[in-house]
């Protein structure tokens, strides 16, 4: 089944804003075992959506047009299927009446702008939008289902999932099934994958795929009408290929396993950052219930908080300068028992390093980072040297991503100094919590 999409738009086309739509939903058809075939960008001209409607329902089978169906002058893609299709536009009662009630219950009065949005072409099916005013539809060109969706975003998706998506299933007639196991890494490039995996054998109805983005790597295995049995030898043979790369499973991100993780485990956690800035706690704060265990955090840039605020002691950063593996580990020691209020955190995260593009010595220079992690009754850190030619933010990435690995790690008990491919570690040591605190 060849599937594409047509995003519509003055403003994507301009490059005014980031299509980050056509990015989801390749994202969710993959996630699904199905492939995007094509992603065609057009203007808000009238003729130029009739052309490509026309050209690409003769080669697709299914279409999803995204956006062009608002109440301005410059939303046409209604207008521009029919004319497409040969047909005039009709008023959708249906969507008429739906148009009322979103007006009432909002206190609004409706326009003829706002009523365009009932006019679809003769002989469309109507697709329905829960959460806005702007209908969807489908109708059939040539070879062709085109599967007309707004481009609001928040409308957008929750129309792709409960909708669209049930629909391509429907279309492609799915007797068979598919599943689809998504492994992430972080410190391994797509070619060392690629190179280590595609060597091996896998079970027929196997196929790999992978998907890039800072700073993780995410391999999918789909499968299709592979048994159970083969479907989990084919997961731990690609987890016993990239070893310590993967850093979780089913999951699009390591704030997401560590927060199910602290959760699960009934743990607590405090955070001390100043390479990273806040970024650990903003990554894990974005989700529902971090509360649970998440007790204190603090961005220590500074030297002078690092001293009064954790109790890193002055001698250390004097001996050792901030960027050391023992001005870490007291950092993250002095956070986990900030608050005399509440006992020791079970873990505790510490950041500091040297980002860039200035600052850098010949004894740190830029893209030294060192990391440390407390848990149980000791402190687990490492120096890790990245290019001086990463960027800023790369570097703060990464390094937010190693630490939650490192916590990782030490939350289901396994050392929490990982070896990845391309991420060079300088040195490690280990302290005990108690000759941090004296």
């Amino acid at each position: 089944m060849k599937l594409e999409m047509i995003c519509t738009g003055e403003e994507v086309l301009a490059g005014q804003i980031v299509d980050t739509n056509a990015a989801w939903l390749g994202n969710q058809l993959m996630n699904h075992g199905f492939e995007m075939h094509r992603r065609t960008t057009v203007g808000d001209r009238l003729k130029d959506l009739i052309e490509v409607f026309e050209e690409r329902s003769q080669y697709a089978d299914i279409i999803l047009v995204n956006g062009g169906l608002g109440p301005t002058a410059d939303d046409l893609s209604a207008q521009a299927m029919a004319d497409a299709m040969g047909v005039p536009l009709v008023e959708n009662q249906q969507w008429l009446d739906q148009l009322r009630i979103w007006g009432a219950e909002r206190g609004i009065t409706l326009t003829a702008s706002n009523l365009k949005q009932a006019w679809l072409p003769e002989g469309a099916v109507l697709v329905d939008n829960p959460v806005g005013s702007a209908c969807g539809f489908r109708v059939k060109l040539n070879r062709a289902w085109l599967f007309f969706t707004p481009g609001v975003p928040h409308e957008y998706k929750k129309m792709v999932l409960e909708q669209f998506l049930p629909f391509v299933k429907a279309e492609a007639g799915l007797q068979s099934k598919v599943e689809v196991t998504k492994i992430l890494s972080i410190g391994m490039g797509e070619s060392t994958m690629a190179e280590r995996l595609e060597k091996l054998s896998w079970p027929v109805g196997i196929t790999l795929g992978y998907r890039a983005y800072m700073p993780y790597l995410e391999l999918k295995l789909i499968a299709r009408d592979v048994p159970q049995a083969q479907q989990t030898m084919a997961i731990e043979q690609a987890m016993a290929e990239l070893g310590d790369a993967v850093v979780a499973r089913d999951q699009d991100t390591l704030a997401a396993e560590v927060h199910q993780l602290l959760l699960t485990k009934e743990s607590t956690l405090a955070v001390a950052e100043s390479l990273t800035g806040g970024d650990i706690c903003n990554q894990l704060v974005a989700f529902s219930g971090s509360s649970n265990y998440l007790k204190q955090g603090v961005v220590s840039y500074c030297n002078e908080a690092k001293m009064s605020l954790l109790k890193v002691s002055e001698h250390c950063i004097e001996q050792n300068t901030e960027v050391s593996l023992l001005c870490a580990a007291q950092m993250a020691a002095g956070v986990a028992s900030a608050n005399t209020k509440i006992r020791t955190t079970d873990f505790a995260l510490a950041t500091t390093g040297i980002a860039g593009p200035s600052g850098g010595t010949e004894q740190n220079p830029i893209g030294t980072l060192v990391i440390a992690v407390k848990a149980n009754h000791q402190v687990y850190c490492q120096t890790i040297r990245l290019s001086s030619q990463r960027s800023r933010a790369y570097i703060r990435d990464i390094s937010a991503a190693i630490a939650l690995d490192m916590l990782r790690r030490a939350i289901i008990g396994i050392s929490p100094i990982a070896e990845y491919h391309y991420i060079t570690r300088v040195n490690s040591a280990v302290y005990p919590i108690s000759e941090l605190l004296t």
